[in-house]
């Protein structure tokens, strides 16, 4: 009896496994996806160079509905405006939430954009809160192109284990 429930637990994992392995076989067969989280309109003129680079861009205007997508679909990068101001009473920066929400997503790659007069802020943030890249306003768009296309050559690859079905 050990020995059947032992293969029945194994046989699950083997089945949670292969369902995960498909899933990300799916997610890498579709063309990469980049979450634009506009606060300023400034920023929103990258979007032509995310879609040749390859990227499916989405578009959010609101920290809230970007938390939405974020939570509902894997995505490859997130893209938003940093700032601070000294009215914010319960945070130091209007992206928190947000790099909060996309914390348990370690395949999700963020980048912000950022004024030099908020790099003390967004130390103290990246102190807590990962953030892969910051780029400085106003932003070159060589640097930019740089770390996209280098995300999209590390973007990870999920090839299906042939050595156990033979």
């Amino acid at each position: 009896a050990r020995r059947e429930k032992d293969n029945d637990q194994k046989n699950g994992d083997q089945t949670l496994r292969q369902e995960t392995r498909q899933q990300k076989i799916r997610r890498m067969s579709s063309p990469p996806s980049l979450l634009m989280v506009n606060a300023f309109i400034g920023t929103a003129g990258y979007k032509k160079l995310y879609q040749e680079l390859g990227y499916t861009v989405i578009t959010e205007w609101s920290d809230r509905k970007a938390i939405s997508q974020v939570r509902k679909n894997p995505l490859d990068v997130i893209v938003a405006d940093f700032y601070h101001q000294t009215d914010f009473r319960d945070r130091l920066s209007n992206l928190e939430s947000l790099l909060a929400a996309v914390q348990n997503s370690p395949n999700t790659r963020i980048l912000v954009f950022y004024e030099a007069a908020h790099q003390s802020v967004l130390d103290k943030v990246r102190a807590r809160l990962r953030i892969d890249a910051a780029i400085t306003l106003p932003v070159q768009e060589a640097q930019l192109r740089a770390t996209l296309q280098a995300w999209l050559e590390n973007r990870p690859v999920d090839l299906p284990d042939v050595s156990k079905n033979t």
